[in-house]
C-alpha cells in the first residue's frame, strides 16, 4: 500500500473523528450496536465513503432500520462539521451484522 499523502491523512482524521463520534452516540441510543467502521477510496472521496454502523443480532437491526435515515442525518452533519459534504447522505450509512473482516 502506497503511503497517504498529508490531505488524504487529513482526510483520514476527520472521517474517523467522525465515525467515533457517531459510534459512540449508537452505542448509547441503540441497543445492540457493536462496532462503526469506514471504508473510502480516496481518488473517489468523498463519493466512495461508506460508513457501517454493526449489530449484535437480527433483531436489533430490524429493530433500528426505521431510524436509518435519522441516523444518516447525523453522520452528514458530524462530517459537515469537519469540512466534508456528501451530496446524498443516504448512499454513505448502512446497517450490518457483517463485521470489517468479512
Amino acid at each position: 500500500m502506497k503511503k497517504l499523502s498529508k490531505v488524504q491523512l487529513k482526510q483520514q482524521a476527520a472521517v474517523l473523528s467522525a465515525v467515533t463520534a457517531l459510534e459512540q452516540q449508537a452505542q448509547a441510543e441503540l441497543p445492540a450496536v457493536v462496532q462503526c467502521w469506514f471504508s473510502l477510496e480516496y481518488e473517489a472521496f468523498p463519493g466512495s465513503l461508506l460508513v457501517r454502523l454493526q449489530f449484535a443480532d437480527e433483531a436489533g437491526l430490524a429493530a433500528t432500520q426505521p431510524q436509518l435515515l435519522t441516523w444518516q442525518k447525523r453522520l452528514s452533519g458530524l462530517l459537515l462539521k469537519k469540512g466534508i459534504v456528501l451530496k446524498d447522505m443516504r448512499k454513505h450509512l448502512v446497517f450490518t451484522l457483517n463485521s470489517p473482516d468479512e
